[in-house]
């Protein structure tokens, strides 16, 4: 087979920063252990990538959203360590779980159903207290099907733990009123935003994600979150315009005297969505202002703050999370989730 060659995106993975980061939620979740969030790809970041840092650091509790993350995630750590939170949809999707021995998470009485239609055995248990989205309502907490679950972690989600919201309270209420009518080995109710909120929310586990990858959700955890992604894009040719001279799309930028711009392979198919359009990028602490706008693989950017810059060199696109979410308007959530398959992880 032909070698593949090098890509002209990467999207650089700080390691260290990674595992500071849950181990400070760990520490901030007190008496409760923390497990961590790795769907969506690792948000973004590429789940094989970050679930052995994880590991290593201490992680023992994953979780994902859908069934087809699963074998990116398996095979790095226990099957059983591994949840997924969208639970069994299908009898299908029971008896993978089965096979694979990782564990899925039960939302309704169908589910409960389906899984215990193929021979049951260890799950996870959701419970709605208040966001009405998946969960199992609490007032069929009483079913019979529930009784028979064998469960190891009984979950629900905080719906607005990133602001001050009388609905914290009411959630944690409602959850701890459900711990005491369900069995089950563990306890987990905070996310990220979640932790900061208190030992009366860690329970057993708690469930950080967009912390772990740099996000800052509420200000309790502004300076002690560190960047974890760094994308970069290669420069594919560098040119001087004259004045009068247009670039891109729609003439949007007409050049007022002689510039020496980059090309940079970059676009809004990579997730640098035309909302980056008054931004730019940087090398070595410069900044490069964007020219005209933004295409589906290309970028055009002034060159005048590095010169030396040449093709093949590469360009760094800023992503501190909750600067770039100010500046494009895009939530921290959303800025890693778009990031693109042609980003090589490293």
């Amino acid at each position: 087979m032909p070698v593949e060659p090098p890509r002209t995106l990467r999207l650089r993975l700080d390691r260290d920063a990674l595992a500071h980061n849950w181990r400070m939620l760990d520490r901030l979740s007190g008496s409760a252990s923390a497990g961590a969030a790795v769907k969506a790809d690792g948000y973004g970041l590429g789940a094989a990538k970050v679930v052995p840092v994880l590991r290593d650091a201490g992680t023992r509790n994953f979780f994902v959203a859908h069934w087809c993350e699963v074998p990116a995630v398996l095979p790095h750590v226990p099957a059983g360590q591994i949840a997924v939170l969208h639970g069994p949809l299908t009898a299908q999707d029971a008896v993978y779980a089965r096979e694979t021995g990782v564990k899925p998470v039960i939302n309704s009485l169908h589910q409960a159903r389906l899984w215990l239609d193929a021979g049951g055995g260890l799950c996870d248990l959701m419970v709605d207290t208040g966001m009405n989205r998946l969960g199992l309502p609490m007032d069929q907490l009483g079913d019979p099907l529930i009784a028979s679950l064998d469960i190891d972690v009984l979950l629900s989600h905080l719906a607005s733990a990133d602001e001050e919201s009388p609905l914290n309270e009411t959630q944690l209420a409602r959850f701890t009123a459900v711990c005491g009518q369900v069995t089950a080995r563990r306890r987990s109710l905070a996310n990220s935003a979640g932790i900061t909120l208190g030992a009366r929310y860690g329970f057993d586990l708690t469930r950080p994600g967009l912390a772990l990858y740099g996000g800052i959700p509420c200000p309790a955890l502004d300076g002690a979150i560190r960047q974890v992604g760094y994308p970069q894009a290669a420069i594919l040719q560098t040119r001087t315009i004259q004045p009068g001279d247009t670039v891109g799309y729609n003439a949007i930028f007409t050049a007022e005297r002689e510039m020496h711009v980059g090309v940079a392979s970059l676009g809004y198919a990579d997730g640098f969505l035309r909302c980056w359009g008054k931004g730019g990028l940087e090398h070595e602490g410069r900044r490069l202002p964007l020219l005209g706008k933004i295409s589906m693989d290309m970028v055009v950017f002034d060159l005048t703050a590095a010169p030396e810059l040449k093709e093949g060199d590469w360009a760094d696109v800023p992503y501190s999370l909750p600067e770039s979410a100010a500046f494009t308007g895009l939530s921290q959530y959303e800025l890693l989730t778009v990031l693109g398959r042609r980003f090589a992880r490293i």
